[in-house]
């Protein structure tokens, strides 16, 4: 484990208005990042949040939200790679499968409810889904491949701030888009426009630290391979240093 000193650190561990609020448990979380790989450089798609939102107002950020009970029970084409599932179990409190492809499988359901996205497989039949977003992934007949997704960074945030979250990001080719549903993105919607962009360019964003640091990350992972041999990293503060391990 190591004390960071990155624009990151300084933003997270510097005292504000809104660390006044009690010190709130964390609720899971989990973001996904589609990555175009298929250009010269590679892009990535981010949306621009609301301006009306409480949290991150008018910030580019990638889709995402909190993990729900019936993420889990969601059916796959394909189980989380083996060395994914570990990095997603360390340091977790009472760790199974189960959790860890809750994890990832709430990154596409989140991607689905705010950019219309359906990641996975079309299969030849209807299938059985838990009821609400899951259902139109059955309805659509796609079944998310989880052998395809990557462990990117985890961050917690900050105590005293008035929402936390204990955030998994994950990364995911662009083929992986099965269908494209319209209507999920304009002024009326969370997320009011998407845009795709060489991750250089994306950086000069307005953007919260940690998804400028994890675009970070990302680069140097696709310029070394994109492999799932590669370890994430772990943000969050302990004794009020802002620090990082690697899972």
């Amino acid at each position: 484990m190591t004390e960071i000193g990155t624009p990151l650190a300084d933003r997270m561990g510097k005292p504000a208005r809104d660390n006044i609020h009690p010190n709130l448990r964390p609720r899971d979380a989990a973001t996904l990042i589609l990555i175009d790989r298929a250009k010269a450089t590679p892009h990535v798609l981010l949306g621009r949040r609301h301006h009306s939102h409480k949290f991150m107002p008018g910030m580019f950020v990638f889709p995402g939200g909190r993990v729900e009970i019936d993420d889990r029970r969601m059916p796959t084409a394909a189980p989380l790679d083996p060395r994914v599932e570990a990095r997603l179990l360390k340091d977790v409190k009472s760790p199974s499968p189960g959790k860890a492809r809750g994890f990832a499988l709430a990154a596409i359901r989140e991607t689905f409810e705010e950019t219309g996205l359906l990641l996975g497989v079309q299969q030849a039949e209807v299938l059985a889904a838990p009821d609400g977003p899951w259902a139109s992934f059955a309805e659509a007949r796609v079944l998310p491949d989880l052998s395809d997704v990557h462990f990117i960074a985890r961050a917690i945030t900050p105590p005293r701030r008035p929402r936390r979250f204990d955030t998994r990001f994950f990364a995911i080719d662009a083929q992986a888009i099965a269908v494209r549903q319209d209507g999920f993105v304009g002024p009326d919607s969370e997320l009011v426009e998407l845009v795709w962009l060489p991750i250089e360019d994306a950086k000069g964003l307005e953007l919260p630290p940690i998804t400028k640091a994890v675009l970070e990350e990302l680069q140097m992972r696709t310029a070394a391979g994109f492999s799932h041999d590669l370890p994430a990293p772990f943000y969050r503060m302990l004794h009020r240093k802002v620090t990082k391990t690697l899972l």
